[in-house]
């Protein structure tokens, strides 16, 4: 059962979902890295951070590279550093916390991967069966917690405030839906704030 702001936390993961797996040691930050260290060609991973960060990544890429020449030890501890500083750096830009390199083939749900294939195949249609599912499941069950509270005698208040928590899930849930498809967040303009 969701809680009260459910449409919120809704919007907050679908807006923050690009984040889930940048982290990774097999995310598509630490594939770019990989591919710079072995290219010697810092560009792979520039495109991952903002402009006024360039010069940073930089400086870092080619301490790497120097590093790495010093035996294996030296190039596996320079290469972790390196992912750190980058990673780091490109959540930064993106506004997201940085909470250290998350570990290879950890579970990521059934979504991430999906739009991942999705970008690889260039097929969005199975994600966009994906997403519909969970939003049509999501949509029923609140809709009929609903229903199913709202005969309630106006004598039973512990009964009222139940309806009211389910129609409240209900109408957050809508919108937060609704708000991550259209591209929306709570604080843009137009958008308006939770009705409750």
């Amino acid at each position: 059962m969701m809680n009260p702001k459910a449409g919120a936390v809704l919007v907050l993961i679908l807006a923050t979902s690009a984040f889930a797996h940048c982290d990774g040691l097999d995310g598509p930050v630490v594939q770019a890295a990989r591919r710079a260290l072995e290219s010697g060609q810092v560009n792979h991973v520039l495109i991952w951070v903002q402009k006024q960060d360039e010069p940073v990544i930089r400086s870092a890429f080619q301490r790497t590279l120097a590093v790495r020449k010093l035996g294996p030890e030296a190039r596996e501890l320079a290469d972790t550093h390196f992912f750190e500083t980058l990673v780091r750096i490109h959540r930064a830009g993106e506004g997201a916390p940085y909470s250290g390199l998350k570990p290879a083939g950890r579970d990521l749900g059934p979504a991430i991967p999906a739009a991942d294939k999705a970008v690889a195949s260039g097929a969005v249609e199975p994600v966009l069966e994906l997403l519909t599912e969970a939003a049509r499941g999501g949509l029923h069950r609140r809709f009929h917690e609903v229903i199913a509270r709202k005969s309630f005698k106006p004598a039973d208040v512990t009964a009222g405030r139940e309806y009211v928590r389910a129609y409240v899930e209900f109408i957050h849930y809508v919108e937060g839906v609704y708000g991550a498809a259209a591209g929306q967040t709570p604080s843009e303009p137009g958008h308006a704030p939770p009705h409750h």
